[in-house]
């Protein structure tokens, strides 16, 4: 551990998980906290499932989106995956002194609408007012409580020959948040900020058999991919021209030399099942608004013990690692 906490800590990638491992769950040592999913699976409560998450986007309001949106569709989307059914959230509220009213006003109105779309209620909370010069604005955090509907999805359920499934467009989130932060922001690239239940229960009901679920926020696809792998002797293989992503995202990360596979995502999941089931699954995502550019893009192997490697659109192959560095600081 460095003697202080710097911007990569915060990336999603290796140091994240270096603090993690180390600091946080050494010191609160249990097993629901040491299967590090999205939601914990609550012993002695095995038809709950818990999240949290504190959300510091900046800038607050982007294309596609807001803070408070982001906030329920996070938490939504971290129960959902965990294989729950989302039912309540709590929403706390850190503002600075001096932020303007109007503003709240808009981003609580999106906390109401993004909760109601996603079927949810807000039924309990916080709010605190920091000195002018020590908040950025607001700061929102969220806990979601649902009640497990599918148990067992977990990387270690995931076995050679299975497929990996991407809902959509790859890297939406982090770049649309970038180019407003940049003030470059134009077209119609968006953030794809959405509640992702409906679709977690349309692949889970599909009758295919589904190893695991995770939405790819920090570090994006090639570091949750990373995740599903570590201490297992598998690999996954993926095929660059498989996986969809925007040509507003690709010339986005070109200009900045950043990595789409990298890039924030908030309205995509990831999902490994069963090869012989993934045309079913596939053809129950695409029959939702969130999944309807869902594609296979690549194969779970034992031919790379522990690793992501991508064959690239020129023939080649590279392995992908964790997310190093910050890449892409404040996008969640």
């Amino acid at each position: 551990m460095d003697e202080i906490i710097t911007l990569d800590y915060g990336s999603g990638g290796k140091k994240t998980s270096r603090l993690i491992d180390n600091m946080i769950v050494p010191a609160f040592a249990n097993p629901a906290l040491e299967a590090l999913g999205d939601g914990a699976i609550l012993p002695g409560a095995e038809k709950l499932v818990f999240s949290t998450d504190s959300f510091v986007v900046s800038p607050l309001f982007f294309p596609g989106g807001d803070i408070g949106k982001l906030s329920v569709c996070g938490t939504v989307n971290d129960v959902a995956v965990s294989g729950g059914v989302p039912r309540y959230l709590s929403c706390a509220f850190v503002i600075e002194e001096g932020f303007q009213t109007g503003a709240l006003g808009r981003i609580i109105e999106s906390i109401r609408a993004a909760a109601e779309k996603a079927g949810v209620d807000v039924v309990t909370g916080d709010t605190k007012v920091v000195e002018r010069g020590r908040g950025d604005g607001l700061y929102i955090n969220t806990a979601g409580i649902g009640f497990l509907k599918y148990p067992g999805l977990s990387p270690k359920a995931i076995r050679a020959g299975d497929d990996v499934i991407v809902s959509g467009t790859v890297g939406d989130h982090g770049t649309a948040v970038m180019l407003a932060r940049s003030g470059m922001a134009q077209g119609a690239l968006q953030s794809d900020c959405a509640a992702l239940n409906g679709l977690c229960a349309a692949i889970l009901e599909s009758g295919g058999a589904v190893r695991v679920l995770r939405d790819p926020t920090r570090g994006g696809v090639a570091t949750t991919l990373c995740e599903f792998l570590e201490g297992s002797a598998l690999s996954i293989e993926l095929d660059e021209a498989a996986i969809p992503v925007r040509g507003e995202v690709r010339a986005a990360c070109d200009l900045l030399g950043l990595d789409p596979l990298y890039c924030a995502n908030e309205g995509k999941l990831l999902c490994v099942a069963a090869h012989e089931d993934s045309e079913r699954i596939l053809a129950a995502m695409r029959a939702t608004e969130e999944g309807k550019d869902a594609a296979v893009i690549g194969r779970v192997t034992e031919r790379y013990a522990g690793k992501v490697v991508m064959k690239t659109a020129f023939g080649g192959s590279r392995i992908l690692q964790k997310l190093a560095g910050a890449q892409l600081p404040r996008i969640c």
